[in-house]
């Protein structure tokens, strides 16, 4: 007869353990935006990759997030924004640099690189802003006083006044739009440099208006 063995079965090793990350003070990327910029018309695709790489390089510990569609750029609160749009890009700074009761500091319809400003200074601005959002605990909607609502009030250029009083629908869903959605119609006409290309656009926005679109209506699904 065989003897039992009596010796005692041996724990199995535990397994060893992979050394956790240290936090880091790098910024952290967001899969999401690299497919945003995929996926932007081929002009857009470097001036946001440009943007990008900008901001990374002013505030290296900048989170990348998605909000409202858009590309956002997170450090102690929002510190800026991109978007791409059919035929221009935007860059919003949006940090408590801005002053209460004033918008935040835009680059509209940029169409390539070097429309943008000088690189020292946007990366000069974009420390600066990051700055003011660590010392104040981070950029926060803006809550205005009366006068600063009263000073941000859109004034109704004359042609738009007499456009919408000729198409009733129009005017009635002018006048329930936001001040911000208000804007972005004055600001399209006055962009236009010829009364011809004025003219098309106001006829394009009572058009859009009458139906309850906003100006940017075309990409709010970007």
């Amino acid at each position: 007869m065989s003897q039992r063995s009596t010796r005692k079965p041996q724990p199995s090793p535990r397994p060893r353990q992979g050394k956790q990350p240290a936090a880091s003070a790098q910024g952290v990327t967001d899969p999401r935006i690299d497919a945003y910029i995929a996926r932007a018309a081929p002009f857009a695709q470097p001036i946001l990759t440009h943007l990008r790489a900008l901001i990374h390089t002013a505030c290296p510990g900048v989170h990348e997030t998605i909000k409202w569609s858009r590309p956002f750029f997170e450090h102690h609160g929002i510190l800026c924004m991109m978007a791409a749009f059919k035929q221009h890009c935007h860059y919003v700074l949006w940090s408590s640099l801005v002053e209460h009761g004033k918008r935040a500091d835009h680059l509209r319809r940029i169409t390539a690189i070097s429309e943008l400003p000088p690189r020292s200074e946007m990366l000069t601005q974009l420390r600066a802003a990051a700055a003011a959002n660590e010392a104040s605990g981070g950029a926060k909607p803006m809550r205005r006083t009366r006068s600063a609502r009263a000073s941000a009030r859109v004034t109704v250029p004359a042609d738009l006044r007499a456009g919408l009083a000729r198409v009733p629908a129009a005017d009635r869903v002018f006048a329930a739009f936001t001040p911000g959605r208000r804007r972005e119609y004055i600001d399209w006409l006055n962009e236009a440099k010829r009364e011809a290309t004025r003219a098309s656009r106001l006829a394009q926005a009572l058009e859009w208006i009458s139906q309850g679109k906003s100006r940017n209506w075309k990409y709010q699904s970007a």
